[in-house]
């Protein structure tokens, strides 16, 4: 249901997404969710490595993603489409300018300081940095900004990721981001729009 519902107020006590629950026990925070499923479902090594220095690694990705990589690529998103659906009103060319400059800077950053020269974040082999990396940047590609053009190492490394995973599973985890262009043709609820539209704009202040 709706994330400002009572019941995700039971799930989330922020009342947003993502969130789990399992069982009696509810967590909210993706970093957070990714680590408890690996820890329970004892997942492969390489996801989470038991080698305190490659985890100790993956923490350190972890922590630089939320203010750089997830601080600019999901906003092409929003710039693009989603407030311009909800507020019936395109944004300014100049703003989404602001945003891939910065999404650049960070780009430059992830390629130099993490990724180097490496097949993976942490070494020769996919981890939950990986994971966390992709799915951020796929959102500007679903909104027709192609990050990875012009930046074969970069490039190389999502097709890297791809074949990990298995490139029908990696383009059935996307196929909404890929697609999202199609909601511009969706009916929003005038009560919700009324309610979203400020939250949105505020967002990218």
């Amino acid at each position: 249901g709706p994330s400002n519902s009572e019941g995700a107020g039971k799930v989330s006590l922020l009342k947003k997404v993502p969130a789990l629950k399992d069982g009696d026990f509810t967590l909210a925070e993706c970093t957070a969710i990714l680590l408890y499923l690996s820890r329970k479902y004892n997942t492969p090594d390489h996801w989470y490595p038991s080698d305190i220095q490659k985890r100790a690694q993956v923490d350190e990705y972890l922590s630089w993603h939320h203010a750089n990589i997830r601080a600019n690529a999901p906003k092409t998103m929003w710039i693009k489409v989603l407030i311009p659906l909800f507020t019936g009103q395109p944004l300014p060319s100049e703003k989404l300018q602001e945003v891939m400059e910065g999404l650049s800077a960070s780009l430059k950053q992830f390629e130099e300081r993490f990724l180097q020269d490496k097949a993976f974040i942490i070494g020769s082999e996919i981890s939950l940095a990986d994971l966390v990396a992709v799915v951020e940047l796929m959102q500007p590609v679903g909104v027709g900004c192609n990050i990875f053009e012009d930046r074969p190492r970069l490039m190389e490394w999502r097709r890297r990721v791809e074949d990990a995973v298995g490139k029908e599973l990696f383009f059935q985890a996307h196929e909404m981001l890929l697609n999202i262009k199609e909601l511009s043709n969706i009916q929003i609820d005038p009560q919700l729009k009324e309610h979203l539209a400020p939250v949105l704009m505020k967002m990218l202040k």
